[in-house]
């Protein structure tokens, strides 16, 4: 197990590497110069030599990529173009909106479907195993900006019961009105994460039941749930812990969206409005960000999936 995290560990180091590089270059194939976000229409040569000294873009490519690298290892993502602040804490602080609504929806929706995947396949051939089914089908091809809305008109507009977007001045010391907040962006998440990841369990949890030791436990006398959860939800998870990996990064990115349709002060509303000014520092530090958090769960998955399973442990499982 200590080489297979050594190995890991490297390999998380290199694709996070390999992700700089990546997220570098492309910001550099598109069109336009970061120096115009500072600029008149009728800006004159001079003007332009100096906005483009000040963004660094005149720099060789090689130098740029040296100068951010260098900053990234002291915890320094440059300074935003447009207002002049360092990026990497107003990045900091917005995770302080995105983690905590990815976290939430994530924990939620990995219990309801756990719930609605055990059920559907449990009753299978049952007409409301069917219906639980059917709202997978149907959670998965709702665009997820439709379900925003939808809950919008129907729990504000309608009830008043749920702010339709926003957050509080104080933030998170005023956890209940924080809370309010988030609940109809997580309830959006939920809806189509739950869908999702029913679906997959809801495979596993069949694979399960009608394999040769649930039935070796069912002529020992036990009930087919008794048989589940004593000899078959451990080999039904082992599956499904890769696709929870997914389904968090996913969440994750799914948050910058959603955050944009109720006006949440996260990553989301950072990255969109980085994007309109060609702010490419703050373009990067978000970018820079996310992907650290998805590498970083999709090796937590690994390991706990190794754990689980004790196939992969063996020589043949690449110990």
């Amino acid at each position: 197990m200590g080489r297979y995290l050594i190995h890991r560990v490297f390999f998380l180091l290199i694709s996070f590497v390999a992700a700089l590089l990546v997220i570098f270059v492309l910001l550099r194939l598109l069109p336009g110069d970061p120096a115009n976000a500072l600029l008149p229409a009728d800006a004159s040569p001079e003007q332009i030599t100096a906005a483009k000294a000040k963004v660094g873009s005149g720099l060789p490519l090689a130098r740029q990529m040296t100068v951010w690298f260098t900053g990234i290892f002291r915890g320094d993502f440059g300074e935003s173009y447009i207002s002049g602040v360092p990026v990497a804490p107003e990045v900091f602080s917005r995770l302080g909106v995105t983690i905590p609504l990815t976290l939430i929806s994530f924990v939620i929706s990995a219990l309801l479907a756990s719930v609605i995947g055990f059920i559907a396949a449990y009753k299978n051939g049952r007409w409301y195993g069917a219906v639980l089914t059917a709202f997978t089908q149907i959670g998965i091809g709702i665009p997820i900006f439709w379900v925003g809305i939808l809950f919008v008109w129907i729990f504000a507009l309608r009830l008043h019961i749920l702010p339709s977007g926003g957050w509080p001045m104080e933030g998170w010391r005023n956890p209940e009105a924080a809370l309010r907040s988030l609940i109809l962006p997580a309830a959006t998440i939920v809806f189509m994460m739950s869908a999702t990841l029913a679906r997959y369990i809801r495979t596993s949890v069949l694979n399960v039941l009608d394999s040769g030791y649930i039935r070796t436990s069912r002529s020992l006398g036990f009930s087919q749930v008794s048989s589940f959860l004593l000899h078959g939800i451990r080999n039904a998870y082992v599956p499904v812990i890769s696709i929870l990996g997914i389904e968090l990064s996913s969440t994750l990115l799914g948050a910058v969206v959603v955050e944009n349709i109720f006006s949440l002060p996260g990553l989301g509303s950072m990255l969109t409005k980085a994007i309109a000014q060609h702010d490419y520092p703050s373009i990067q530090g978000i970018l820079l960000t996310t992907t650290f958090l998805v590498l970083v769960i999709g090796f937590i998955a690994d390991v706990i999936q190794r754990i689980l399973d004790p196939r992969l442990r063996s020589p043949h499982g690449g110990e």
